[in-house]
C-alpha cells in the first residue's frame, strides 16, 4: 500500500540534480512520469512510504517520510508530512506496525520515526537499519540525534548486516536486500506473496530519468559508480521476474517492469 506523505518541488533544477542525462532519457522520463516536470527546469516529486500488510493484520512500514514541522527535513522538504493521517485512513494504528524498515538515513525517510516529543511513533515496532548505514553517519548527523539515539534508548533499534528475511508466511516473505550507492547502507525491500513480486526500491532511483537510463547520476548519491551498478542490477533482476517497482519519489507509486 502506497502512503503519500507529501508532494513538493525539489530545491535544485532537474538538470543540475541529474547531470549528463541525454535528451532521449529526458523524453522517456517525461512519458513515464509527466508530473515530475514542473515549470522551467523544476523537478516535482512525491515523498512516499509503503505499508505491507501481513497475515494476522501486522504491518511492515517502509520508511517514515519527512516528518512534522520541526523535523530535520524542514529545511528543504514540504513539512509537515501527512503520514499519520494516511495510516489512520488506511485503518492502520501505530500499534499495528511491528517493523519499520528505514531504507536509509536521509532526512526525508526517517521523519515520522519519532513523535515531536522524541519517542518512537510506533511503540511495538523494531526499526530496521543496515549496520553499514549507521557506521557511515558523521558525528552529530541529525539522523543520529533525531532518530537513532531515541530508538536505541527505547530498545527498538534493530541492526542488520546484509540480506535479511524480515518476515515469512505461507507462500510469501518480506526480504531486505542491500542496495548501496545512494548511501553506504541503503536497503530495498522485496515483497513476495501476491500474484507479482513487489520491489520497494527506496532511493535506488529517484526520478524516471534514471529508469529510462540507469547510468544517469543523481547529484546526492554517495558513490555514483556503485549507485549506477546497483540500479542496473536491481532493475535487471526485477524485470526478469516481472516485478512491480514501488517508488518513493516518482509521481506514480508503482511501475510494472514488464
Amino acid at each position: 500500500m502506497a502512503l503519500l506523505d507529501a508532494h513538493g518541488t525539489f530545491p535544485m533544477p532537474r538538470a543540475d540534480a541529474f547531470p549528463g542525462a541525454s535528451a532521449a532519457a529526458w523524453a522517456e522520463a517525461r512519458r513515464v512520469d509527466p508530473r515530475a516536470f514542473g515549470p522551467g527546469d523544476a523537478w516535482e516529486l512525491d515523498f512516499r512510504c509503503f505499508a505491507v500488510r501481513r497475515p494476522g493484520g501486522r504491518v511492515v512500514l517502509v520508511d517514515s517520510g519527512i516528518g512534522p514541522a520541526g523535523s530535520p527535513a524542514a529545511s528543504w522538504a514540504p513539512v509537515p508530512g501527512l503520514l499519520p493521517g494516511r495510516l489512520a485512513a488506511a485503518g492502520i494504528a501505530p500499534d499495528d506496525v511491528d517493523a519499520v524498515v528505514l531504507s536509509h538515513l536521509h532526512e526525508d525517510h526517517y521523519g515520522w520515526s519519532v513523535t515531536p516529543d522524541g519517542v518512537p511513533a510506533f511503540p511495538r515496532a523494531r526499526y530496521v537499519v543496515q549496520a553499514a548505514e549507521l557506521a557511515a553517519l558523521a558525528p552529530g548527523d541529525s539522523a543520529t540525534t533525531y532518530a537513532v539515539e531515541p530508538l536505541r534508548a527505547a530498545g527498538q533499534l534493530h541492526i542488520v548486516d546484509g540480506g535479511t528475511r524480515l518476515a515469512a508466511h505461507r507462500g510469501g516473505a518480506v526480504t531486505l536486500v542491500p542496495t548501496p550507492g545512494h548511501t553506504p547502507g541503503h536497503q530495498s525491500v522485496v515483497v513476495d506473496g501476491g500474484r507479482r513480486q513487489v520491489v520497494i526500491a527506496g532511493d535506488v532511483l529517484v526520478h524516471a530519468v534514471q529508469l529510462a537510463d540507469p547510468a544517469v547520476r543523481y547529484f546526492f548519491e554517495d558513490d555514483p559508480d556503485l549507485a549506477r551498478l546497483t540500479r542496473r542490477l536491481l532493475l535487471e533482476r526485477a524485470g526478469e521476474r516481472g516485478a512491480v517497482l514501488a517508488t518513493a519519489h516518482l509521481n506514480r507509486p508503482f511501475v510494472a517492469l514488464r
